[in-house]
């Protein structure tokens, strides 16, 4: 046997003790840094006027999507939920300082009245935020997304389809960016990554 394996034993013992101390390093946000996120006004799904600054001291999951979106936005959305609603039930107090939101890029169809009957269908706490054209291109741009009406063959009774980018942003209290929620995986996947960046 090798006389040393007891010593390098020991070693790697202290080294994993350190790696599980209260006083490690939190490792560093995917997006900490990056250019995302930034002020707006829109109006909500009751027709009132919010600000990002109003959820203030608060993570923020954030999804851009539309309603008439014929299938990516809603599985989108229901992973999302679902795994917002798991991260929930494993720790209530927690997600009580979360704010999920849906932003609009069709603010043409995409009223308040429609917004509404749109989000309860996910999440009770889901927010649904529209407003001019003008504004919904700012906050767009602010957040990195991209998105064209498409003319032409459109959505069943919609007329047209809006092709967009597709990103589940968990920013930060402060509103910065922290790191993008994988949409695309179980509820479970979400919930652990709520979880790693809101502790």
């Amino acid at each position: 046997m090798n006389k040393s394996f007891p010593r390098l034993a020991a070693m790697a013992l202290a080294l994993s003790l350190t790696a599980c101390s209260a006083n490690a390093p939190k490792p560093e946000a995917p997006l900490e840094g990056a250019r995302i996120g930034g002020g707006f006004t829109l109006i909500d799904q009751d027709g009132k006027t919010v600000k990002d600054t109003d959820f203030a001291g608060k993570h923020r999951i954030i999804y851009f999507g539309y309603s008439y979106c014929p299938d990516v936005c809603p599985i989108d959305l229901q992973k999302i939920a679902q795994g917002f609603a798991l991260f929930e039930k494993q720790q209530p107090e927690r997600a009580k300082a979360i704010q999920p939101i849906f932003i609009s890029i069709d603010p043409e169809r995409d009223t308040p009245e429609v917004i509404k009957q749109y989000v309860a269908a996910f999440h009770p706490r889901l927010i649904g935020l529209t407003g001019t054209l003008e504004q919904i291109k700012a906050v767009a741009d602010a957040y990195v997304v991209v998105f064209a009406k498409q003319q032409g063959e459109g959505s069943e009774g919609g007329g047209y389809l809006v092709d967009h980018s597709r990103q589940a942003y968990l920013m930060g209290p402060k509103g910065e960016p922290v790191a993008l929620l994988p949409y695309d995986e179980s509820p479970e996947a979400i919930a652990a990554e709520i979880d790693k960046w809101t502790a």
